[in-house]
């Protein structure tokens, strides 16, 4: 928590107003940061124990700024268990969005499909998820649990905000073909197999990353 605190603080001496929206962007999606008026940007290097982005495509850069009328973040970048990191530096700058005032988080990535109706370019809002390295013990809430950060057992009934989840798919261009689905999370970095990705299915995934 230490750590996440003074990363955050930070940050809040060098903003000119706190964000309150976290955009987290996968492979390709980091120019939605040139959408930011009067942006401010820092290197990922630059901020306290924050990780280092290896992964090519994400240039590893923390922007903010103003997205219409809301205080957003973008993060270019996120971490990944595969570049070595545990779980708990892979979540790391969402904890500390979370203390700099980011109350609402948005997730994004490139994922494979799983069915045929999701092409290349559809977009999947999710509406529930299957975490293959969690339920295999690798998650960022094992260990002692510091309550400043939640509950030692947190409800996962309605991990996606149903209300943003159907703002997403009222507001999405007809040509994303936009659909509610489930998405599970894998290790990496190899991509799946045919008999993985046929398993996957059957355990009701939707897509894969």
């Amino acid at each position: 928590y230490e750590a996440c605190a003074e990363a955050a603080g930070w940050l809040r001496a060098r903003l000119r107003e706190p964000p309150r929206v976290a955009l987290v962007c996968g492979s390709g999606l980091g120019a939605l940061a040139q959408e930011l008026s009067e942006p401010q940007s820092f290197d990922y290097a630059e901020i306290p124990h924050f990780p280092r982005s290896t992964v090519q495509g994400h240039a590893g850069r923390l922007v903010i700024g103003r997205l219409g009328s809301a205080p957003c973040a973008v993060l270019q970048g996120r971490f990944h268990l595969y570049e070595g990191y545990s779980p708990a530096q892979v979540v790391f700058p969402v904890r500390v969005l979370a203390l700099a005032g980011v109350h609402t988080l948005v997730l994004t990535n490139a994922a494979g499909s799983l069915r045929p109706h999701l092409g290349a370019g559809h977009l999947l809002v999710m509406r529930d998820h299957i975490d293959i390295p969690g339920l295999a013990g690798r998650s960022p809430l094992v260990g002692p649990n510091d309550d400043r950060f939640g509950p030692r057992f947190p409800a996962m009934t309605d991990a996606y905000d149903p209300g943003l989840r159907r703002l997403a798919l009222a507001l999405a261009p007809k040509e994303l073909r936009a659909r509610p689905g489930v998405y599970v999370g894998v290790g990496g970095p190899s991509y799946e197999t045919p008999a993985e990705c046929r398993l996957l299915r059957r355990l009701g995934a939707d897509a894969v990353g």
